[in-house]
């Protein structure tokens, strides 16, 4: 996996970040979910490297990224700790503008760098996701069934570490299948994201990260919301077409109506796969990401 591309580590300040790149041309920064690691860009980040530089980084207390110490207001695994990460990688590898793509957290990572930062980002893809704040303002029974690491990795330490420490395998097995369909991650990458939730240190850090979602995330959109920032950088949303966002906000118009509430410049549709549709379909997605970055302005 990963053949032509260069490993790279940084010091980002308060945590190491491992990433790997390759390509030339504009640069394109490639963001994983739970309980992913850029792993998952495997066979998207070659197509995309042929027109542009990709870079595909493991965020902060997964993967190979350093897990920097907690603190009771999650701060330093909220989206905005993530994409300041995410900044400084991109500036030491000499790009002081680029676009993101993220799949999952990594997509909230994506929103949190566009509107933090709009003079650095070119141009958004969010994949399968909605903004924090918005889909724990709908939360109901369907996202606590669906989704429950939101609710279960959000709980006090340590009972959910434990679960992923002693449960890694059960847990990777359980959304591959569940989230996903059949086939869609190799059981070699199955392994590896097993192994990352069965050490101690990331166990702890990705716990972390989810209860920063459920608070401090939530306040930072909230604030957002009522300073009226959107993202002013073309953006696109591409959503599973057999899986929950599909489905349960069509009152709202579906998950693009909810993005058109954050972004100024937004075009989507669904993608004819589970929520690992970027690993499962990963052609149809490296084109549709290809096209988009290679229209006029983003």
């Amino acid at each position: 996996m990963f053949e032509g591309f260069t490993a790279i580590e940084i010091d980002a300040g308060a945590a190491r970040i491992f990433a790997r790149r390759a390509g030339s041309g504009p640069p394109v920064l490639l963001l994983h979910g739970f309980p992913e690691t850029h792993l998952m860009w495997r066979d998207i980040a070659p197509r995309l490297a042929e027109t542009h530089t990709v870079v595909c980084a493991d965020l902060r207390g997964y993967g190979r990224s350093g897990c920097p110490e907690s603190r009771p207001d999650h701060a330093a695994y909220s989206k905005r700790a993530f994409a300041g990460d995410m900044l400084v990688l991109m500036e030491q590898l000499g790009f002081s503008r680029f676009a993101v793509a993220g799949h999952d957290r990594g997509g909230r990572v994506a929103q949190r760098l566009a509107l933090d930062a709009p003079d650095k980002i070119e141009a958004v893809a969010v994949l399968d996701v909605i903004p924090v704040s918005d889909a724990w303002d709908r939360a109901d029974d369907r996202l606590a069934l669906a989704f429950w690491p939101w609710s279960l990795l959000a709980q006090q330490s340590p009972l959910p570490e434990v679960i992923l420490t002693r449960c890694g395998d059960a847990i990777v097995a359980n959304a591959a299948a569940n989230w996903g369909s059949a086939n869609a991650i190799p059981d070699e990458v199955q392994r590896e994201y097993a192994a990352m939730l069965r050490d101690d240190a990331h166990a702890h850090a990705i716990c972390e990260e989810y209860r920063a979602a459920a608070a401090i995330d939530r306040d930072h959109d909230r604030q957002d919301r009522e300073a009226g920032r959107k993202i002013a950088c073309p953006t696109l949303a591409l959503w599973s077409g057999a899986g929950p966002l599909a489905t349960w906000y069509e009152e709202e118009g579906g998950p693009l109506a909810i993005w058109r509430r954050w972004c100024c410049d937004v075009k989507g549709w669904p993608v004819d796969g589970g929520h690992f549709f970027p690993e499962e379909k990963s052609k149809e997605t490296a084109e549709a990401l290809s096209s988009f970055l290679q229209r006029p302005n983003g």
